[in-house]
């Protein structure tokens, strides 16, 4: 498959690159040591039009395929992966209030959430089950015009900072056709959130535990059918592997750029390390690598656009190899460094 870029496609990259390159790069260090939340950053992400990405266009978003998504991930990653990465989630979140709910509730929350000025968490993962959407226990019984939820989710991606919350929970009997999802605005009465989770980096994003105690939230805000959360949950979760992996490739790209500059410049024996015949093996191996993986990437976001019957598992390799490339190169960037 040719992956030459559209001349569309690489305004895309150069924008990204720019906001890259001068909003997040130059803070991003200073961001993780400090435990800051970019929110103004994201803001000013939203002006471009990279809240709303895929988004359906009569929800305001610009309904771009995933294969061009990813491109602007890719160069984002490369200045902050962790504000890209939450950048995605909520780009899901935005997607999935925009695709399935009713358009009054689209008019109510998707203009500030594709502009950047409102902000939205995933909520799947649970203590017990995971991101398994089918075991999840967090329940919603139906009172009238309102559901009435209680339970808890884990390790939500900026949780107790975003504005709405996209929760999948269980309005019927076990398994996955019990599955519902709503739309919470994240203030509402009995909702309470954990600590800030202690990580080893990503900590330019929040990540808590959350609480619902009989949080009444009315029935208009559910997405699509009750019942249908599973197939929602299922249909995000291959642009979120999609998204995984092109973060993935972006902070690979960023690591093997500063080591190629490294070795440039840094003197042993009289001559630059990158003249050393290891150096070189080692960048080629990185290069190799990194280069298969957003091959890999990209196929699958094509695949995924075009609906291909295996887009799924095409998703599903890329997010493994791509994931476990990066780890590798950035491994071999530091040995460099």
């Amino acid at each position: 498959m040719d992956f030459a870029l559209t001349e569309e496609q690489q305004g895309f990259v150069a924008t990204a690159k720019a906001f890259a390159e001068n909003q997040l790069a130059p803070f991003a260090a200073q961001w993780d040591a400090d435990s800051i939340f970019a929110k103004e950053a994201l803001r000013q992400a939203g002006e471009l039009g990279f809240m709303g990405m895929y988004t359906p266009e009569h929800a305001g978003g610009l309904a771009m395929p995933r294969l061009d998504a990813s491109l602007i991930v890719e160069e984002l990653a490369k200045g902050c992966t962790t504000t890209a990465a939450f950048l995605t989630i909520h780009n899901m979140a935005t997607n999935m209030i925009g695709r399935y709910c009713q358009q009054e509730v689209i008019d109510e929350w998707c203009p500030d959430l594709v502009s950047g000025t409102k902000l939205a968490s995933y909520c799947l993962t649970e203590p017990g089950a995971g991101s398994d959407a089918a075991a999840l226990r967090t329940s919603a019984v139906s009172d009238g015009d309102y559901y009435v939820i209680n339970g808890s989710k884990a390790f939500i991606s900026g949780a107790g900072d975003t504005d709405v919350l996209v929760l999948m929970l269980r309005t019927g009997d076990s398994g996955p056709k019990g599955v519902t999802a709503m739309l919470v605005p994240a203030d509402t009465d009995g909702i309470s959130y954990g600590k800030n989770e202690q990580k080893m980096g990503w900590n330019a994003q929040p990540t808590r535990a959350i609480t619902f105690d009989d949080v009444r939230v009315p029935k208009k805000y559910r997405l699509g059918e009750e019942g249908q959360g599973f197939s929602i949950a299922m249909d995000g979760l291959d642009g979120g592997r999609i998204n995984i992996a092109t973060c993935s490739i972006g902070t690979a790209q960023r690591a093997l750029d500063e080591a190629t500059e490294y070795v440039q410049q840094r003197q042993q024996f009289g001559k630059a390390i990158v003249d050393f015949q290891a150096t070189q093996f080692a960048l080629a191996d990185m290069l190799t690598g990194l280069i298969a993986a957003r091959q890999m990437v990209r196929l699958a976001a094509s695949y995924l656009d075009q609906g291909h019957a295996q887009a799924t598992t095409y998703c599903a390799m890329a997010k493994r190899f791509a994931t476990d490339a990066g780890f590798d190169i950035c491994n071999q960037a530091l040995q460099l460094l």
